[in-house]
């Protein structure tokens, strides 16, 4: 197993509001070495007045595959 910092599994979901705490948050899982995966999604929290934003993280030493939808 590849190892992540704090242990943490190879595969991450950051999620959150999309403001400069979330850019962050994405800048500094990039800076300790995990990589982008897929597109960044957004949706309207009509609860919250904001917009939600997530994005998925891999450890860069992590052989993982992209699947297509079939």
């Amino acid at each position: 197993m590849h190892q992540t910092p704090d242990d943490r599994p190879i595969y991450r979901l950051l999620t959150g509001k999309d403001d400069r705490a979330f850019c962050e948050r994405v800048s500094e899982a990039l800076a300790q070495g995990w990589r982008l995966y897929g597109s960044p999604t957004m949706a309207w929290d009509g609860g919250m007045d904001c917009i939600k934003v997530a994005q998925a993280v891999v450890w860069h030493a992590a052989d993982v595959i992209k699947q297509s939808g079939a």
